[in-house]
């Protein structure tokens, strides 16, 4: 009797990163279309960012504005998020993920054309403002639409998407700057900055073709559309009823409630969550939030704005001088960034978040204390130094190609992927509030910072601040590649001692797969609900 019921009970407690099937699924075509739609607002960071790098140069001659005022109008959209992604955790929870990014493009529109109509400082800061708001709607929910819609086999390579469209956009930004630069100087900038408008119309027209995520269907209890969105975002039917499965588990939905629409006990849209994020959190949770917030903050602080932002700058000290000629090499630095994020997508699911992530943090170091060096020895020399000027521009490309194929979307996927169920979307929104804080700071000062320490000083701060991140994330971040949403909060918990749960799941699967090879009663497919009790 005891041997009947003990084979069952172990394949009940089979995740999906149990099964490895002899061939590789192909990806899921509809999951890819919907990342790839939900991303689409992520161009609108991006634009801005790109866009601003070089119209700043046109906006100072035009509106004759200062330094200071010019970094604060540079950098001031990422505290503006601020307000939309703190407002978009909730408001995702209560209308959905699917409307929320509608309402995110909306909002960047009108920014956009306020910018683009601008005819003083004071109104180029209120379109600032209101486009930061859709910014920050944007970056919180694209990352998480996505985490929530793809299987598991390709989470890594779909979540990414977001990032993948901010490089996108940057450097529709920089083709943007020089294509204008050749208008007058009035027009020109104006233009740079109202074109922001286009890419907001397309997205409110494709989201019309994506479906409402089915982790929050579920959370509103509307099981029977959520399950036909998980048939046709799964690589397999087994799988879908798996995720279904693990989903209504968090939800605390009987697993035997088969209805299509069911009540779920309902928090009124956030009430509870934030006291169990900041005020009460589990170790678990405690060790979640901390990685989150601690790979925004770093992605930020190791000084990535500083060089997208103000390349042209950079450029400048280098000793490039013509306005073309900087707007062209900006133009590499986009090209190079979207290429190398490209790579990475590629990358994430077969090389796994970890390697990835310290390997590309490792190489910033090394590219930033390089690229501090090169310009401290080119501001203390009265002559060209050749060789340092070529060292200078080959360390800026070499920085944003290790940033882009690992740091910048492995901030993205990881943070998306490791908070639980019921905290997702308010996890995700301080991850972005974090992130905009640091990119605000760092870009609101940066001017100010190499006139104070010289501008290699500055990148030798930036080479400290990744040094130390490479500590952090080596001692704190566990991998979590192949792991359903639902079972990432058994990795986390003991902070440095996360390697010693690691095993024990490898070493649990191992023998689950064995027992299961031996016993000859799976043949390698899904088994539900065949709990047997005699």
């Amino acid at each position: 009797m005891a041997g009947l019921s003990t084979q069952p009970a172990i394949a009940d407690n089979k995740t999906l990163a149990d099964f490895e099937p002899a061939n590789i699924p192909k990806r899921n075509k509809f999951a890819f279309a919907c990342a790839i739609l939900a991303s689409l607002t992520s161009i609108l960071l991006g634009y801005d960012i790109g866009v601003m790098s070089g119209a700043i140069i046109f906006i100072q001659k035009d509106l004759k504005i200062s330094d200071v005022q010019a970094e604060i109008v540079t950098g001031i959209l990422n505290l503006y998020c601020l307000v939309g992604s703190c407002a978009a955790g909730r408001i995702s929870d209560w209308i959905g993920r699917r409307y929320t990014i509608i309402v995110a493009g909306a909002i960047f529109f009108v920014g956009a054309l306020l910018m683009g109509f601008a005819t003083d400082y004071a109104f180029l800061m209120v379109g600032r403002f209101v486009a930061g708001i859709g910014v920050g709607f944007a970056l919180m929910i694209a990352p998480v639409y996505t985490a929530e819609v793809s299987p598991a086999s390709s989470r890594g390579f779909l979540t990414s998407f977001p990032e993948v469209f901010i490089n996108g956009g940057i450097l529709l930004g920089y083709v943007s700057n020089y294509a204008f630069s050749k208008l007058r100087t009035d027009l020109g900038w104006r233009l740079m900055l109202g074109v922001g408008a286009i890419p907001s119309v397309f997205l409110a027209v494709g989201v019309l073709a994506m479906p409402e995520s089915p982790r929050w269907l579920v959370m509103q209890g509307r099981l029977g559309e959520a399950k036909k969105v998980l048939d046709k975002t799964s690589d397999t039917i087994e799988e879908a009823e798996l995720r279904l499965s693990d989903i209504k588990q968090a939800a605390g939905i009987p697993q035997d409630c088969t209805d299509d629409v069911v009540q779920v006990r309902k928090q009124s849209h956030g009430e509870g969550v934030w006291r169990e994020l900041l005020l009460y959190p589990t170790p678990a949770v405690r060790h979640v939030l901390i990685c989150g917030i601690g790979i925004h903050f770093f992605q930020q602080a190791s000084g990535i704005d500083a060089v997208v932002l103000y390349s042209p700058r950079i450029f400048e000290k280098v000793g490039i001088t013509s306005s073309d000629q900087k707007l062209l090499a900006t133009v590499a630095v986009g090209f190079v960034k979207t290429i190398f994020i490209l790579v990475a997508t590629f990358l994430l699911d077969r090389i796994g978040r970890r390697p990835l992530l310290l390997s590309s943090i490792i190489g910033m170091v090394a590219s930033l204390t390089t690229l501090g060096f090169s310009l401290t020895v080119i501001g203390h020399s009265n002559e060209k130094v050749t060789w340092a000027i070529v060292l200078c521009i080959t360390m800026i490309l070499a920085y944003v190609a290790l940033f882009s194929i690992g740091m910048g979307p492995i901030t993205w996927v990881y943070s998306s992927e490791i908070f639980p169920l019921r905290l997702r979307a308010q996890g995700a929104s301080i991850g972005v509030a974090v992130n905009r804080v640091t990119s605000g700071v760092i870009s609101m000062t940066f001017i100010s910072l190499y006139k104070a320490i010289s501008i290699g000083g500055a990148f030798f701060l930036f080479a400290g601040i990744a040094t130390v991140a490479t500590l952090f994330f080596y001692t704190c971040y566990p991998e979590t590649q192949g792991k359903t949403l639902e079972e990432m909060e058994g990795l986390f918990g003991k902070f440095i001692g996360w390697r010693k749960e690691a095993k024990k799941l490898k070493e649990m699967k191992t023998t689950t797969k064995e027992f299961n090879r031996d016993d000859g009663t799976s043949n390698g497919e899904i088994q539900l609900g065949n709990t047997v009790t005699m």
